[in-house]
């Protein structure tokens, strides 16, 4: 077996004892995203091997943590890619608006800036009072912060140009003050959020939803776990 080969199954194990241990399953991500941030986290807790940072994982819960951090998708921004936002506003939402009450599930929010993109365009489309967003992640550092809806006040001229390419109508300061270094969105925003815990690898379908929305999760699953949860999209 050459080291390539060894350093692999050294990740199963890993991957294996963290679904046993912490009830997390890693082990149909997909293989290469995973192995990178594995690597990382060997190099960052000064280990030699992953060998090593499975015992200190398996014993140290903060390890763990961090691990768990490390492996989690938060790779997000207010109206990403402004071309979805056009394509709901004028394709998706004018359907839903036939409903009394509107459902959406963010799966996988992160730190939530696309829920709050999404509360923004339902505001602007007069949606947003019979809306109901769910906003689910698997780990609780990103779940808190998307619940307090602070982002960093340095991103805010980016988002902005973001909101405007999406066919923004008001300006986007209009949904935020600042504080400090922060960018605090409105609380009318967060009026009609449900935050909670969930886990796309492990956990079921969550309520019936009019619209899932889940961007730039599903490209770190192996193809196993993206049928599952496909399925899981399906039923709910």
């Amino acid at each position: 077996m050459n080291s390539g080969d060894l350093e692999m199954l050294e990740v199963d194990m890993l991957f294996a004892a963290l679904h046993q241990r912490y009830g997390y399953d890693f082990r149909h991500y997909s293989r290469d995203s995973a192995c990178r941030r594995v690597l990382r986290r060997v190099k960052c807790e000064g280990l030699a091997s992953v060998s090593e940072l499975q015992n200190r994982v398996l014993h140290d819960e903060s390890v763990a943590d961090d691990l768990i951090r490390d492996l989690s998708i938060n790779v997000t921004e207010m109206f990403r890619d402004p071309l979805f936002y056009s394509a709901l506003r004028d394709s998706v939402l004018p359907v839903l608006a036939h409903h009394d009450h509107i459902k959406i599930w963010h799966a996988g929010c992160a730190t939530g800036e696309e829920v709050y993109s999404m509360a923004i365009l339902l505001t602007e489309e007069s949606l947003y009072e019979k809306c109901r967003l769910y906003a689910t992640d698997f780990n609780k550092t990103a779940l808190d912060k998307s619940q307090n809806g602070i982002f960093p006040l340095a991103q805010m001229r980016k988002y902005s140009r973001n909101y405007q390419a999406a066919g923004g109508k008001d300006p986007f300061s209009d949904y935020y003050y600042s504080n400090y270094d922060g960018a605090v969105m409105k609380k009318t925003l967060k009026k009609n959020m449900v935050f909670a815990h969930h886990n796309l690898a492990t956990d079921g379908a969550f309520g019936e939803m009019h619209l899932v929305v889940c961007r730039n999760v599903l490209i770190y699953f192996d193809r196993k776990l993206q049928e599952k949860v496909f399925q899981l999209f399906v039923d709910s």
